[in-house]
């Protein structure tokens, strides 16, 4: 990222930065950090530009220190920083999802395998089926979560980890372009500051030779006022100049940053509705999972519902029976 070797401002992510300067440029307006701030008894004049709004546009003019150091940072470094973070969290919302798909998978494993043990398998009956209609169930269940991280994946994680490839790209032209801003800002505030002073040299230089010429009439101390005089008017005439190009710097710097903070504020409200969605989506799949699994579960049901001890137990005894015959007393 471009750097700025004035001691104004810093650009994006940057490691230092000097403390802010101030300048009383007159009695209405203050400048800081090379931008012209109101003075604070003149504040009350400004009107917000998006009123009740909360908008970036309104309130992340001024540069403030970095907490991380001794640094300063701009306010649209702050916004810019609030895009990163929020793209990091998306990416970690996907490594969620995707830790969950794993867990999912893991379960529907785990649950096949579980139905394919044929533990009580000789069980007899109507439990006998009522026991192997639950191990169906058991593959049935693993089927509807192997459908459910499929669709975690390809409805939720996936949308999240794609959402905005280019990300950093458009952010660091969002950065360059405001820190070419602010250091062409910088420069003109710089020669503005130069020609203040060329003008404060010229005037005491005028001052100076007209207080000779009251000591002393002389034709060439009247002509070195003339030349002294032509140069101070032109080192007038250079400070307006620069003034009106540090306006114009200024001006320009001012309309790209409400522009370019609304977007930033368009993206973010754009990043929460997207995710907001796709979690929505994780519980809609969620009721489903649960709605399927509930459906795998209902023959279980019917069928233990069903189980009757005393059919079993005649079932049982025709298939096994021994022998109906009684025995009796033995005669003597």
């Amino acid at each position: 990222m471009s750097g700025v070797n004035d001691d104004c401002y810093e650009p994006f992510l940057s490691t230092s930065a000097p403390a802010s300067k101030q300048w009383r440029t007159d009695d209405s307006s203050l400048r800081i950090n090379c931008v012209t701030f109101p003075f604070p008894l003149h504040m009350s004049e400004q009107q917000l530009l998006k009123p009740d709004e909360w908008s970036y546009c309104d309130y992340f003019w001024a540069d403030r220190k970095d907490p991380q150091g001794s640094a300063n940072i701009s306010g649209f470094e702050v916004l810019l920083q609030k895009q990163l973070k929020g793209r990091q969290m998306q990416k970690e919302m996907a490594e969620f999802v995707r830790e969950r798909i794993r867990i999912e998978e893991e379960y529907a494993k785990n649950l096949s395998k579980l139905s394919q043990i044929p533990l009580a398998a000789q069980e007899e009956g109507t439990l006998g089926e009522a026991w192997a209609q639950l191990k169906i169930s058991l593959a049935d269940e693993a089927e509807v979560h192997l459908k459910f991280s499929s669709k975690l994946q390809s409805e939720v994680e996936k949308p999240l980890l794609i959402f905005r490839e280019n990300f950093k790209k458009d952010m660091k032209k969002f950065d360059h372009h405001m820190a070419d801003l602010r250091k062409q800002l910088t420069g003109r505030n710089s020669a503005v500051e130069k020609a203040r002073k060329a003008l404060a040299d010229r005037q005491k230089d005028l001052e100076l030779k007209t207080q000779q010429l009251e000591i002393k009439l002389s034709s060439k101390i009247e002509e070195d006022i003339k030349k002294a005089r032509r140069k101070s008017t032109q080192a007038g005439d250079d400070l307006m100049r620069c003034v009106d190009l540090y306006n114009q710097s200024q001006s320009k710097w001012f309309e790209e940053m409400v522009t370019s903070s609304l977007e930033l504020e368009r993206l973010e409200v754009e990043r929460v509705e997207m995710i907001r969605q796709h979690l929505c989506q994780y519980t809609t799949l969620r009721h489903e999972t649960d709605m399927f699994n509930q459906s795998t579960i209902e023959p279980v049901d019917k069928l233990l519902r069903s189980v009757d001890p005393a059919k079993d137990r005649e079932l049982w005894v025709k298939e096994h029976k021994t022998g109906e015959l009684r025995p009796v007393d033995m005669d003597i």
